[in-house]
């Protein structure tokens, strides 16, 4: 019954020796709907404005995106909270070490802003039609 009901326990004990493990990803899987980044079978440990500052860099996939957009779009308020050009290189900086192994995929463009470029072993979601990373 508890194999019938997929059940990891009951499948871990069915599954044989040349059968490979479905729970075994590899890779980045950035789920915009769902707004985490799964690392592997791990959930990247982001802040929300870090998600939001890789988000809008996956959307605009490609292109350069300046220090100032970056600001403009993420802090759309004039207040005292907004941040100033270096204090983006400290929230890149801070996501690129949660991002591990593939925190090549934001990229710095001298003198410019920052890029997001894709890898082969980096998958973007965009909304609930797929299968959930988490299957």
């Amino acid at each position: 019954m508890r194999l019938a009901l997929q059940d990891p326990s009951a499948l871990a004990r069915h599954r044989t020796v040349d059968e490979p493990s479905q729970d075994t990803v590899e890779g980045v899987t950035i789920d915009l709907s769902r707004k985490r980044v799964v690392l592997g079978e791990e959930t990247a440990p982001l802040t929300y404005k870090e998600f939001e500052l890789l988000q809008y860099l996956v959307l605009r996939e490609g292109r350069t995106v300046a220090r100032a957009e970056i600001i403009s779009a993420l802090w759309p308020a004039p207040d005292a909270d907004a941040p100033n050009e270096r204090t983006i290189d400290v929230h890149v900086r801070r996501l690129r070490s949660k991002l591990g192994a593939y925190q090549d995929i934001v990229r710095t463009v001298r003198g410019t802003g920052y890029r997001f470029d894709r890898h082969a072993d980096v998958v973007v979601r965009h909304d609930l039609r797929g299968p959930s990373p988490d299957l």
